[in-house]
């Protein structure tokens, strides 16, 4: 991964004419949105980033487009033990850029719209939607590796050992034998 800072505004239109890529990586405690998702620690951390790969492209029929990935490591809330945990966060994404919601609808399913006004785009802004789109709703530790694993154990056995429980009865067996009685 390249070490130099993506610039916070480009012109995607001309990016895409040009066939433009650029790799780079953007510092996470400049995306007040995304840090929301994530634990307050994680703010403080100034080395903290998010790499990030743009291509920029025209499609056949001339929409200009960009297709990203993106990685960042980050510190979640696990929602078991309510513990920290690292997560690596990814994501692949391909965008259409539009200038109205007209334009929008017009573009194929596998583009999502992005709105680029005044033929200018906010890449910080955009890989934060990404980043936002991408965290787990739920994150948790891996069973075996929880805190609370333990306290788990005994709420939930564990489903990957072989069940000892004998079959209950059919709850309705008993009235089976009451609709073959005539009265």
């Amino acid at each position: 991964m390249s070490n130099t800072e993506l610039p916070k505004t480009v012109d995607p239109y001309r990016l895409a004419e040009q066939k433009t890529e650029l790799e780079g990586f953007i510092p996470l405690h400049a995306l007040a949105r995304f840090l929301e998702c994530t634990l307050p620690q994680e703010a403080s951390s100034g080395d903290a980033v998010c790499h990030v790969k743009l291509k920029f492209d025209q499609d056949g029929e001339r929409r200009r487009l960009v297709e990203g990935e993106l990685g960042a490591e980050v510190v979640l809330e696990c929602q078991r033990c309510m513990q920290p945990m690292s997560a690596t966060l990814t994501s692949q994404f391909r965008l259409g850029f539009v200038t109205s919601d007209k334009q929008a609808q017009q573009l194929p399913k596998d583009l999502e719209p992005y709105l680029a006004e005044d033929f200018s785009a906010n890449l910080w802004t955009l890989i934060e939607d990404e980043l936002i789109l991408v965290v787990p709703p739920f994150p948790k530790h891996e069973r075996e590796e929880c805190p609370a694993s333990a306290a788990l154990e005994e709420l939930e056995p564990d489903s990957s050992a072989p069940a000892t429980e004998e079959p209950r009865d059919n709850p309705f067996s008993a009235l089976a034998g009451l609709k073959t009685k005539k009265h």
